[in-house]
């Protein structure tokens, strides 16, 4: 009988003492099927996490028989994927915009005045703002005009942004009070004079005499737009957002608010690349937390495709001898090229005619020369000439948005023709000379679904599912190609690939759930599906 009782609390300190050999985790994670896109793009069952970084990934059997945890997620069924990145988006600008009427899918000019009558009844703003419209959405696809804005609002300025931000339509207040008229100087783009009378139409830099006047936000409306766009990009899975065009003011605001804990979500920052922003940050250097990173800077090289702002080398095919234009002199550009090529920062360009991207594309071999690694980027790289697509080779990332292509491919061949629309939103060539693209969505101009990113960049085709065959589908991405594009590609455009991007021991556990496949499923089921959960650092968010 005592024989038999210590064999028993053998057999029982046995099993404590394995227990006690286990490894402690903050979490375990298992029976999943995850898409580690590490080298190998290999799948696994099970990881365990420890502060926030992954400490091991393996089998089920295998972690749950090294680690232990009190926390612990059983994931039958369920798939899982890196954190998404994306590539190019306007975070900040997406939190204010949800501050303002929203004008997305307006459908004529009277919509969207209509929204705007709405908007001001519950609001009673001294200021109105607006963003979304899109006049090649309308029957008359011509921008709008002022007269019907001034008959409603008289004595409060309107200032309404058109969907890619690169065009305005603002009121007699707002253009009284921004000081422009009929002989204001218009470099760097356009202000519309039609009869000899403004129409309330300005492209790129005029809009800022307009933004010049706006009443600066509140802080706590800053913070409150940020806290909305944060929970909106953990609702689709999104854990690191690059974040393209800030001023110094904003980001600092960001910093303080993710050190304090009210922010969770990774920032690539890129600064707006003013002369002052320049100075001072290649004077600070990189700055990195564990949540933000600054260490890029964004050029704006022209205007956009739909407002006939971007810079090509031929007229457009719908408008004789108009041509877009660059916003900056090229002399400033090689200039501002230089001071960052001169410093540890990256310089990322938004270039979407194909007389910008040429133009870059050879400023940056020439600035860049003897200096390997540097990774900059061409954001949106949209109208390309067959000769300029081997730049690429040179190390310079392509930033896409494949939203892009299937908003813009009802009307870019009437902007383009048949011979640059071939060339144009091209990914897979460039893909095939870049070695990696880096995929976003532009938001708010687009919207911020990254499945919409994934679904555009696979089958080329809208949420109408057109067209049938798909847009251009000889640049259209692999399923394992387009997520690379919104993960690990994404987290090497911005220096992030030894610590995230791929699901693997060292890095930072930041994951989604989701319950569909979206490596296999009905391609066309893809836009709607969410992920369950979403984690960042280990923590649920979502």
């Amino acid at each position: 009988m005592q024989l038999k009782y210590l064999f028993l609390s053998a057999f029982v300190f046995s099993i404590t003492a394995q227990a006690q050999k286990k490894i402690p985790a903050d979490l375990i994670v298992s029976n999943a099927t995850i898409y580690t896109v590490n080298k190998n793009f290999e799948t696994a069952e099970a990881f365990a996490v420890k502060d926030g970084k992954i400490l091991a990934i393996g089998t089920s059997a295998e972690i749950n028989k090294k680690y232990s945890s009190k926390n612990n997620i059983s994931a039958t069924e369920k798939f899982i994927y890196p954190g998404f990145y994306d590539a190019h988006a306007h975070f900040y600008n997406f939190g204010m915009s949800l501050q303002r009427v929203n004008l997305r899918g307006t459908l004529s000019f009277q919509e969207v005045v209509d929204k705007v009558i709405a908007f001001q009844k519950e609001k009673n703003l001294d200021f109105i703002q607006g963003r979304g419209w899109d006049q090649n959405d309308w029957k008359v696809k011509e921008f709008p005009t002022k007269e019907l804005l001034d008959r409603y609002f008289p004595n409060t300025p309107v200032a309404l942004t058109r969907i890619d931000g690169h065009a305005m339509l603002a009121n007699s207040k707002a253009l009284e009070l921004a000081g422009i008229t009929v002989k204001t100087k218009a470099e760097g783009g356009q202000i519309e004079i039609k009869d000899g009378q403004l129409t309330g139409i300005l492209v790129d830099n005029p809009m800022e005499l307009v933004y010049n006047i706006i009443p600066k936000p509140k802080k706590t409306l800053q913070i409150q737009a940020l806290k909305e766009a944060q929970k909106e990009a953990f609702q689709y899975g999104l854990t690191t957002i690059n974040e393209a065009g800030l001023e110094k003011e904003t980001i600092d605001l960001i910093d303080s608010l993710q050190e304090e804990k009210v922010l969770d979500i990774n920032i690539y920052a890129m600064v707006l690349a003013t002369k002052a922003n320049v100075d001072y940050y290649t004077q600070l250097g990189i700055y990195k937390t564990d949540k933000l990173n600054v260490r890029s800077f964004k050029f704006i090289g022209d205007g956009a495709l739909g407002s006939r702002g971007a810079c090509l080398h031929a007229e457009y095919s719908d408008k004789h001898n108009h041509f877009g234009a660059l916003l900056s002199p090229v002399s400033e550009i090689k200039q501002i090229a230089r001071q960052i090529a001169d410093s540890d920062f990256q310089m990322n360009t938004h270039a979407i005619g194909d007389s910008t991207n040429t133009i870059l594309l050879k400023i940056y071999k020439e600035v860049l020369a003897g200096k390997p690694d540097r990774r900059w980027k061409i954001e949106h790289a949209q109208v390309m000439r067959e000769e300029d697509f081997d730049y690429f080779k040179l190390g310079i990332i392509p930033s896409v948005q494949p939203t892009h292509a299937t908003s813009d491919m009802y009307w870019a061949e009437e902007r383009l023709g048949k011979k640059r629309l071939k060339t144009s939103y091209a990914y897979k060539k460039m893909l095939d000379k870049a070695g990696l693209v880096a995929l976003g969505t532009d938001f708010p101009i687009e919207e911020i679904n990254p499945m919409y990113t994934f679904y555009a960049a696979v089958a080329r085709k809208d949420l109408k599912n057109y067209p049938e065959g798909g847009f251009q589908m000889e640049n259209s991405l692999t399923r394992e190609e387009t997520l690379k594009g919104m993960t690990i590609w994404a987290a090497y455009s911005d220096f992030e690939e030894n610590e995230k991007g791929s699901l693997e021991a060292g890095k930072w556990a930041d994951f989604t759930i989701f319950d569909a496949d979206i490596m296999t499923m009905d391609i066309d089921g893809i836009p709607y599906v969410k992920p369950v959960n979403t984690f960042v650092k280990g923590k649920q968010v979502k």
